[in-house]
């Protein structure tokens, strides 16, 4: 194993020490991958659209959209997490998970 990697099955593998790494298979890896392209590609519109001085409405309706997407990649996230690397922290004995997700989900939610 190289230096300064450690490897954990629930939430460490292949991680630099002191830095958790997901574990989701490569399928979710492509749809959120991807997911994000779209919305990046949204995010460049959005500014094209405000240099060409487009009606703001129309500026507002794409933002609206993009929010909208980014939305749903982080409850894509929110469920593959809860249902893998806070599942197996739980498991592992690791209450201290459920503190930290209610933290994300309230920051989510703002």
């Amino acid at each position: 194993m190289d230096e300064g990697k450690v490897s954990c099955p629930i939430c460490h593998e292949g991680s630099e020490i002191g830095e958790r790494a997901s574990h989701h298979n490569e399928k979710t890896i492509r749809e959120l991958a991807n997911r994000m392209n779209r919305i990046e590609g949204q995010m460049r519109g959005i500014k094209g659209m405000i240099e060409r001085h487009v009606y703001c409405d129309d500026v507002l309706n794409q933002i609206a959209s993009a929010q909208s997407a980014l939305h749903g990649v982080a409850k894509l996230l929110l469920e593959k997490h809860m249902k893998s690397c806070v599942k197996e922290q739980l498991q592992a004995g690791d209450d201290e998970v459920v503190d930290e997700v209610l933290k994300t989900i309230f920051k989510l939610i703002r």
